[in-house]
């Protein structure tokens, strides 16, 4: 990571630092993917005024003192979206973060990751659960480099379930959660009826959240809870979506089985995470009720046992060779259905596991479902979905993202090749565990984020 960011350094430094001080910047000769449709346009301008996208032309655009930057024939396209990922969630596994990582420490690894983040191409980050808004806050004023973050705040679950972070040594008094470390540290919110349930999703849109984060079903890296169980009842979901209503905002649930999914939907849910057991009813009532989903693809791989998070818990080992033998039809469901669906890491770690993750995911998405809805999953469905937070509580309001049209904001990526044709362009590596070690991506040649670059090797 240093070595990018001398790199990056040095870039900014040469051409009056770039965007960094000029309010336009025009780029010449380049190939557009625009986030919407498989094709690339070829040798076109695009001017970028202070933060937003200003003028796309295949003709030369006029531009006065703009800093200009010749593309080189390179691909040009919208900065990544990570649709459900953990930046404070950067322990080994949660018995990890519950018993040996202070608020300190969780801290400053989560702004090491936000670096990362951003240097890997991701300029935009859905947080689902587990972080308030205090790292966003400080990536906003510049005192940090990431991307933008929309924050969920604590997860919400009940007793025993995936936001319950507890082991068995925890002290009697901490029954209900809310002074386990977890909760202490605004990671997650217990809550075992409908009046918690409210005030908990109170609390974290108190705290800066733009949606909320619910724990519907089991998973597999928690300690209690078999991946089957349905956590929340109908009326329960209804009472998370109510508040979220009420703030012009929404609800996402952590959901796998089928009962949850579809209860989940009826609730007013907006986004399923997961999804695992995704197929023709869930379908059809997603898109009845304009619902999204986003799911981690690694949950295909055959590296899963092999993470830490899993394989350090005995019973979460158990659990993942279970829950993959009961997903087998997700995939083809998927290419049959064609859901709304957000791309998802999901990475519970440290800066180098986690980008090894990012890239298998990039990998095994592409390999799964192909180029295209890969990359629209990672660019213009994430960005829809991240706009569902509202106009009130949307901190970014000004544009769109993950697209390249103008009045978007300049969140874009300069790459050295076509992603259409090859992912490996923005990362996507067949290797998970036992691939090298990298410092940022060498086919990403240039990253902005509103309208500033932080890197440049062009």
């Amino acid at each position: 990571m240093k070595n990018v960011l001398r790199l990056t350094a040095l870039a900014l430094s040469c051409g009056a630092a770039f965007s960094a001080s000029a309010s336009s910047t025009l780029f010449t000769n380049v190939d557009i993917f625009n986030g919407t449709e498989n094709k690339l346009y070829e040798d076109h301008y695009v001017l970028v005024e202070n933060n937003l996208i200003k003028t796309i032309s295949a003709k030369p655009i006029e531009a006065g003192d703009a800093v200009v930057i010749n593309g080189e024939g390179k691909t040009l396209m919208p900065g990544l979206i990570e649709g459900h990922g953990h930046l404070q969630m950067n322990g080994s596994s949660l018995p990890d973060i519950e018993n040996n990582r202070n608020w300190e420490e969780l801290a400053a690894r989560s702004a090491a990751r936000a670096e990362s983040a951003l240097m890997s191409g991701f300029t935009t980050w859905r947080d689902a659960g587990g972080m308030g808004a205090g790292l966003k806050k400080t990536i906003d004023s510049g005192e940090l480099d990431g991307p933008r973050i929309y924050p969920s705040g604590a997860f919400i679950g009940p007793t025993g379930s995936h936001a319950d972070f507890r082991n068995f040594n925890t002290p009697n008094e901490t029954f209900n959660g809310p002074i386990s470390s977890g909760g202490r540290l605004g990671m997650s919110c217990t809550a075992d009826s409908i009046g918690d349930i409210k005030a908990c999703a109170r609390q974290n849109y108190m705290q800066g959240a733009t949606q909320i984060k619910l724990m519907s079903s089991g998973g597999v890296a928690s300690s209690f809870d078999p991946w089957q169980l349905n956590a929340y009842s109908l009326e329960e979901l209804k009472a998370a979506v109510e508040v979220a209503d009420a703030y012009g905002s929404y609800a996402m649930s952590h959901a796998y089985s089928k009962v949850s999914l579809l209860r989940n939907v009826e609730a007013g849910v907006k986004t399923l995470e997961h999804a695992f057991m995704f197929d023709k009813d869930v379908a059809k009532a997603m898109k009845e009720n304009g619902t999204y989903m986003t799911t981690n693809m690694t949950a295909f791989s055959p590296y899963l046992g092999e993470i830490e998070a899993i394989n350090s818990n005995p019973a979460s080992a158990r659990k993942a060779k279970t829950a993959q033998a009961a997903f087998g039809g997700y995939i083809e469901n998927v290419k049959k259905y064609k859901p709304k669906l957000g791309f998802h890491v999901d990475c519970v770690g440290g800066v180098a596991a986690c980008e090894q993750q990012a890239d298998h995911s990039i990998y095994l998405s592409g390999k799964f479902f192909g180029n295209f809805y890969t990359l629209i999953s990672m660019t213009s469905v994430n960005g829809e979905i991240v706009k569902l937070s509202g106009e009130t509580l949307d901190p970014y309001f000004e544009g769109k993202l993950g697209v390249i049209e103008p009045g978007a904001y300049a969140d874009i990526l300069l790459v050295d090749g076509n992603p259409l044709k090859d992912l490996s362009v923005i990362g996507a590596n067949e290797k998970w565990f036992d691939a090298p070690a990298r410092e940022g991506i060498d086919g990403i040649k240039l990253i902005m984020k509103d309208g500033k670059i932080y890197k440049n090797t062009l």
